[in-house]
């Protein structure tokens, strides 16, 4: 059931600054936070030492796109699950399970590496189960650990963290690759699982499981898909979650995998250069920063429109590259998709975690990640060949269009406004 929203946690009126205590001096935030770093850094880095291996011939690109297949399929299939054992049993356990998974897997790519494609393809799925179970675990312990006037400011840290790491993970990555192999490097990744593993510890609160507690002890549990099918019951009580997501899912499906496709060919073909694509990146995970270091104070009225234009935001991305505009606007662009991006996401995981059920938060996150980041690959795959078939301008217009209009879509419909029941007093 929706909670009350608490004074500073959410965007609904203006509360002045956030709390005089910053996040950043809570131990058990902290612990969760380089856990969590750590594991992003891990998710990041694997595709990055895994292309190294391909340009040092240990590894072919058949291969290395199986092996991400393989890493993917994982991820599908193990966040639905991790989602209802995140809300069945300790959201700690689940973290250390999963995160030990994906270390386990590590070593396992690196015994495969120029030896067993078949290894490095099983390692591959287990690595992306890992990470996909870790994630709505992760979410729905932040919930736990962080109380509730603090989590936009926790949330707006994590995602600068990730954010940190994008940035500076390519030079490191670089840097090590001319001491170490790659199969070293995949070593490396494990340790970061295991820190993933280990360092978190539980969460203050315990998931409030009303209907659970009151249930007769000795009624047979639930099955996992009707646990899931709960979740989604309990997403559907709430049309502001199920308007974002489906606001988010229509830009990364569309617009994010437009760009991926179109932003090397557009910097090649118009530009003659790859500093565009370079900068443009660069650009947009600096952008992305920025909305992270905003969202971290900033309390507008109406938090669900305000989140919801941030999201729109990255449709100037497609439409700097169909106009024949200096690089400096394309840069701009990604600048601006990076600033909107996180004033999206981190009102988003924060109202995720003040309206959602506790005893469902990480089964609503699992659905969550699942169509955001499960679509994802599909919109890669169709992109090039409507590419193909119709052009760049025409595709990028279409999913320009639709980085514009579906969230704008998405925000008249009841509850968007706040992400949440509009304010006023308690009545509990």
């Amino acid at each position: 059931m929706a909670t009350t929203p608490q004074p500073g946690t959410t965007g609904t009126t203006e509360t002045g600054p956030p709390p005089a205590r910053s996040v950043l001096r809570d131990t058990a935030f902290l612990r969760l936070w380089a856990g969590t770093t750590a594991s992003g850094l891990a998710t990041w880095a694997l595709p990055f030492v895994l292309g190294l291996a391909v340009l040092h011939r240990e590894l072919g690109a058949a291969g290395l796109g199986l092996v991400l297949a393989a890493r993917t399929a994982g991820f599908l299939a193990a966040v639905a699950v991790g989602g209802v054992l995140a809300d069945r049993h300790s959201r700690r356990a689940v973290v250390f399970w999963s995160a030990l998974a994906a270390a386990v897997a590590a070593p396992l790519l690196a015994l495969g590496l120029g030896r067993s494609l078949v290894l490095m393809t099983l390692a591959a799925a287990l690595a992306g189960a890992g990470q996909g179970a870790c994630r709505p675990a992760f979410q729905a312990l932040t919930a736990e650990t962080v109380a509730a006037d603090h989590r936009q400011q926790a949330n707006a840290a994590m995602t600068m963290a990730v954010r940190t790491s994008t940035l500076a993970g390519p030079t490191l990555t670089a840097l090590l690759a001319a001491f170490v192999d790659a199969g070293t490097l995949l070593l490396g990744i494990g340790l970061l699982w295991l820190v993933a593993a280990l360092l978190p510890g539980r969460g203050a609160t315990a998931p409030r499981a009303d209907a659970v507690s009151a249930a007769p002890a000795a009624a047979p549990r639930a099955s996992l898909r009707a646990e899931f099918v709960d979740g989604i019951r309990e997403a559907r009580r709430h049309p502001w979650f199920l308007a974002g997501l489906g606001a988010l899912t229509a830009v990364i499906a569309l617009g994010y995998s437009a760009t991926g496709v179109a932003l090397p060919l557009v910097s090649r073909d118009r530009y003659g250069t790859e500093w565009v694509l370079a900068a443009a990146m660069t650009a947009y995970t600096v952008g992305a920063l920025g909305g992270a270091l905003v969202t971290a104070r900033r309390r507008p009225r109406s938090q669900g429109w305000s989140a919801l234009a941030g999201l729109a935001l990255y449709g100037f991305a497609p439409l700097s590259l169909m106009l024949p505009v200096h690089p400096a606007v394309v840069v701009a662009a990604y600048a601006v998709a990076g600033i909107g991006i996180e004033l999206f996401n981190v009102p988003w995981f924060t109202a995720t975690q003040r309206e959602v059920a506790p005893d469902k938060l990480a089964r609503v996150s699992s659905l969550d990640f699942l169509l955001s980041y499960g679509l994802a690959p599909v919109g890669l795959a169709l992109m090039a060949p409507a590419i193909g078939v119709f052009g760049v301008t025409p595709v990028l217009a279409v999913c320009a269009g639709a980085c514009f209009l579906v969230p704008a879509a998405a925000a008249l419909v009841p509850t968007a406004r706040h992400f949440g029941r509009a304010p006023g007093p308690r009545t509990d």
